[in-house]
């Protein structure tokens, strides 16, 4: 079974960092794209940050120049690392990834649970 955790989230001041993990677990074969999406209360939820397997990296406008996603391949592991934090960040950040188990040929998005940012002003 093949899952997804994230962890890193937690209370910051305006102007503070924090680095976001989120770690695939199971019997994996291959990870393809990686993404990172937050959903804040009353709004719709939006692609923060994306990457390939390959390294390529896109960003939502606001967060470029902030946010950095990159990832550590032989740990099936993408991290997102923030810095500048401010309140308007504030959301409930979920990864998801595009998986080969190693029983399949069959390629699957796995979604984490979720790790809460909430950013004090």
């Amino acid at each position: 079974q093949v899952q997804l955790v994230e962890s890193g989230g937690g209370l910051v001041q305006a102007g503070g960092s924090l680095r976001l993990s989120c770690a695939a677990s199971g019997r994996i074969f291959s990870i393809g794209a990686m993404d990172w999406y937050r959903r804040a209360p009353g709004k719709q939820r939006e692609l923060v940050a994306s990457i390939t397997s390959g390294g390529s990296t896109n960003y939502l406008d606001c967060v470029k120049g902030r946010f950095t996603i990159f990832r550590d391949n032989a740990k099936n592991t993408m991290y997102l690392q923030m810095n500048s934090l401010k309140p308007g960040d504030t959301a409930r950040y979920y990864c998801n990834a595009d998986v080969q188990p190693a029983t399949t040929r069959v390629v699957y998005r796995y979604w984490g649970q979720g790790t809460q940012v909430t950013v004090s002003s």
